[in-house]
């Protein structure tokens, strides 16, 4: 992979030229706009913080760039700048990935300081204000939150937002249908609390597979160990035995009971708006604070999602290998963007239905069920990654009246502000709908060659005027 730890991820980023270093921001809000500002740029560079006022020099805070040389580095791929490639390369990886579970040691970098008891305290750590209207600080944005299922035994670690109220106490937000909030209701469905770990620094390789849509019962540790090619080396976390990144800059370990709640959020989410509001979410009542000497806080907060954002890899690898995995014959690829909402998948028709068949299966195999709204589908000569192609074909090729069919009360979420709440006001049932669009050429016409001659440049004819006159256009 090419780095251990997030130290040396951040060392590796700063070689690639797109670490920012930033001295004396204000968690307040200082930090946050400052983040929302490095969005603007076409790649979004990583983010060191330091000598931050109120806390001691050494204490920072890091955000994960979005480049494809980042993505390219967290995953171990080949460096480029081509999305599709990537992401062909990444599904070639899991499709054949080998589950190895992570490597347990006695002792970590995590394990330099030890806060158990009244020693804990979360004001410790400069946590940040991440978006204007944000209801308080947000420890958690590039989390993974550790939860042990309390029936089969098998160990989900999910990023989910977390909120600092206080000294010791921490909010607790998991949507609807995630596998943490499944496993976290078994434990109070017997009248337990849940036991729970989080780390808030890591390798960014974790934050992925904490991120990524695996199925139920397959550890995100042993999965992210494929990835690696080698174990994840953890520690036992000294109150709950859960696993923990040895080398983990911040860990907590807490519990959650049943019916304890706190005023959470609002939040600026993933859709790009402060979604869900200000109600009561549970808590987490921490009994061990641990971390590294001048620890760094991750932070991967959600911003105002852009089209061509290049997250989306490992989302479309997921989507690419589902259909392969049910059946479906040439798939050419899948390109993500808008975070959740929008699937364009390039197929070869083969067969008349083929190009529906893939829309509907698309919307509802995992990576792309969760809040997803759109799913378009192209001919393989369109790269699904070019959102100008995919508009292309989309004006030329779709007939509104028979290519776009719509599916109803799907897989949603409250971090929506579309979805539509259910039958009962705030109730947990949170729906969306979708709508599939085929954007192939349609199968009867493919053999009147209508569509067989694009008006485009012969590559011989392409190479030669960019040779002659390329630096012109520069």
């Amino acid at each position: 992979m090419g780095y251990k730890d997030l130290r040396e991820w951040l060392a590796r980023i700063d070689d690639f030229g797109e670490l920012k270093r930033i001295d004396g921001a204000d968690p307040g809000g200082e930090i946050g706009a400052i983040c929302d500002l490095a969005c603007e740029k076409e790649h979004l560079p990583a983010i060191l913080f330091d000598r931050i006022p109120g806390f001691r020099p050494g204490y920072r805070i890091a955000t994960m760039g979005e480049s494809p040389h980042s993505t390219a580095l967290t995953l171990g791929l080949a460096e480029g700048t081509d999305v599709l490639n990537m992401t062909r390369e990444i599904r070639d990886k899991m499709r054949d990935i080998q589950r190895i579970p992570p490597e347990v040691l006695d002792n970590g970098p995590v394990l330099e300081n030890v806060h158990t008891g009244d020693d804990v305290d979360l004001f410790e750590f400069p946590v940040p204000k991440w978006h204007e209207l944000d209801g308080g600080p947000y420890i958690g944005t590039g989390d993974m939150v550790v939860i042990r299922d309390p029936d089969e035994g098998w160990v989900n670690v999910g990023t989910y937002r977390v909120q600092r109220h206080d000294r010791n106490t921490l909010g607790f937000y998991i949507s609807p249908g995630k596998h943490g909030r499944i496993q976290r209701e078994k434990y109070w469905a017997k009248g337990e609390s849940c036991p729970v770990a989080i780390s808030f620094g890591h390798d960014p390789l974790m934050v992925v597979a904490a991120s990524a849509a695996l199925p139920w019962g397959l550890p995100e540790y042993e999965y992210a160990g494929g990835v690696k090619g080698g174990p994840i080396e953890v520690i036992k976390g000294p109150v709950t035995g859960l696993p923990i990144p040895a080398d983990a800059e911040i860990a907590i370990e807490g519990e959650s009971y049943p019916d304890e709640t706190r005023l959470e959020g609002p939040f600026g989410e993933f859709a790009g708006y402060y979604a869900s509001g200000e109600r009561q979410e549970p808590v987490i009542r921490v009994k061990s604070v641990m971390h590294r000497n001048d620890p760094i806080l991750l932070g991967h907060p959600p911003k105002k999602p852009l089209p061509g954002s290049s997250s989306g890899v490992m989302r479309a690898a997921t989507v690419w290998n589902g259909l392969e995995r049910v059946g479906i014959p040439d798939i050419v690829g899948v390109g993500c963007f808008v975070t959740y909402f929008f699937t364009v998948v390039s197929i070869r028709q083969r067969y008349p239905g083929h190009s529906k068949q893939v829309g509907a299966v698309a919307g509802q195999i995992p990576g792309g069920a969760y809040c997803g709204r759109w799913v378009i589908v192209v001919d393989d000569d369109i790269d699904p990654t070019n959102l100008n192609e995919v508009m292309w074909a989309l004006a030329t090729r779709c007939d509104p009246a028979l290519s776009v069919d719509f599916l109803h009360r799907c897989w949603g979420t409250p971090l929506d502000p579309m979805s539509n709440p259910g039958l009962i006001s705030g109730g947990p049932n949170v729906f969306n709908s979708r709508a599939i669009l085929d954007a192939c050429v349609p199968y009867e016409l493919k053999s009147r060659k209508l569509f067989a001659i694009p008006m485009e440049m012969s590559e011989e004819l392409r190479a030669r005027v960019k040779a002659k006159f390329g630096a012109a256009l520069e």
